[in-house]
């Protein structure tokens, strides 16, 4: 593709945008979210993950229907609208680390409609009453306008549960609907009747645009150029397939092949402080052990996750003056420590790792079997022009799925 990021604004920092629940509370919604998921006492994330796209994924998208969207740069994160201790509206955004962000100012009406769920005049209606035991997926990130404003926003590309109606077996496109039905729709009016009521929200709501899974040479010549904030690759969506806690391999993340990357848990070793003479062999020793050159460039390892709680060392970060500069400059501006931080990773032409980003949404590196599969993309790559290709036959696939021959 690939994409310019330095000409778009950073993804937000969800401290910024909400309060931070703190570990009891945030315990309690993680129960309440997996009661109405029917997760019985599973209260990790339950969002889905995707898989990394592979030369066999080709022929996958002409088996079954798929959607295609931008794989938006920004945080991944769930919107929980639900109710308080005295039945006041709330909402929480949920990251990948499972922690919960109170978000203020916020408000979802319900539709318009009488108890048959026949429309009603708006003007009749009470906007007051919300949406609640609500669940969507999306990614709040931020718009540069042509203004040159920045602008916040949260793009939804599923829902899980709408007020209380378990929704995650329904086909995708039928789940996006009961969103742009039952949520979108009836914001659109509240913007348009109560504009002053919704200019404090924290950010705009949207759906992410999807194009069918056939339209991906539109998608790079001119929705991925027309883009007001940073994107890294392509998202496929199977429409058929329910939603899935956990990963799922029908949704299948692309990237170019350089652009694959891997979130490592980053390990630091300092060299030695050596004795005043020189002597590199000798090393100067205090009642907690060895000293070391804090001061010097150290060796930078990296770590996978293997399940259980523990990780394996796989491979250095190949690391410049300039880059070690940024990474302590970034750790005093964030006030947190280099040392176990989880980094995104890429592998350069001359196959070495190297320091993309620092990923704060994550709490543990890759598990092996991510890095596996996609260490298989980055070898068994899939290039632009090749998804453009085959787009001619995913089409005729899919035309000959959803429009059989008469007879």
């Amino acid at each position: 593709m690939p994409q310019d990021k330095s000409a778009f604004a950073q993804p937000p920092e969800l401290a910024k945008v909400g309060m931070r629940a703190d570990p009891g509370l945030a315990q309690a919604f993680r129960h309440e979210v997996a009661d109405i998921l029917h997760r019985g006492n599973n209260t990790s994330f339950p969002g889905a993950q995707p898989v990394s796209f592979a030369r066999k994924h080709l022929d996958e998208l002409k088996k079954r229907d798929y959607y295609v969207c931008e794989k938006s740069d920004g945080i991944r994160c769930l919107l929980y609208c639900t109710v308080d201790d005295r039945g006041n509206e709330i909402h929480y955004l949920i990251d990948r680390k499972n922690d919960y962000y109170f978000v203020p100012g916020l408000h979802f009406p319900l539709p318009a409609m009488d108890a048959q769920g026949k429309p009603i005049d708006p003007e009749k209606h009470d906007w007051g009453a919300f949406h609640k035991q609500t669940l969507l997926d999306g990614e709040l990130l931020v718009d540069i306008d042509a203004n040159g404003r920045e602008v916040m926003k949260y793009l939804v590309f599923d829902c899980l549960v709408m007020d209380g109606q378990d929704i995650m077996k329904r086909s995708l496109d039928k789940r996006l609907a009961y969103f742009l039905e039952k949520l979108y729709k009836p914001l659109t009016m509240l913007k348009k009747k109560f504009p002053e009521d919704a200019s404090a929200f924290k950010f705009a709501v949207e759906q992410k645009s999807f194009q069918f899974a056939y339209g991906t040479e539109m998608l790079f010549k001119t929705i991925l150029p027309a883009l007001q904030h940073g994107n890294d690759g392509l998202i496929f969506t199977c429409r058929e397939t329910p939603y899935k806690f956990g990963t799922d391999e029908h949704i299948l993340k692309w990237k170019p092949a350089m652009e694959n990357t891997i979130d490592f848990k980053l390990e630091l070793t300092f060299p030695p402080w050596p004795e005043e003479d020189g002597d590199a062999s000798a090393v100067t020793t205090t009642t907690n052990g060895w000293q070391f050159d804090y001061e010097a460039k150290p060796t930078f390892d990296l770590w996978v996750h293997m399940g259980d709680g523990k990780d394996e060392r796989f491979a250095t970060l190949f690391v410049t003056g300039a880059e070690w500069e940024q990474m302590k400059l970034h750790s005093l501006q964030q006030q947190d420590g280099l040392d176990g931080a989880i980094v995104e990773c890429y592998k350069d032409t001359e196959h070495r790792w190297r320091f993309h980003r620092f990923r704060g949404d994550k709490k543990e590196a890759n598990h092996t079997s991510t890095v596996t599969k996609v260490l298989q993309s980055i070898e068994d790559g899939v290039e632009e022009q090749e998804l453009i290709d085959v787009a001619t036959g995913v089409r005729t696939a899919w035309k000959s799925r959803n429009n059989p021959p008469a007879g």
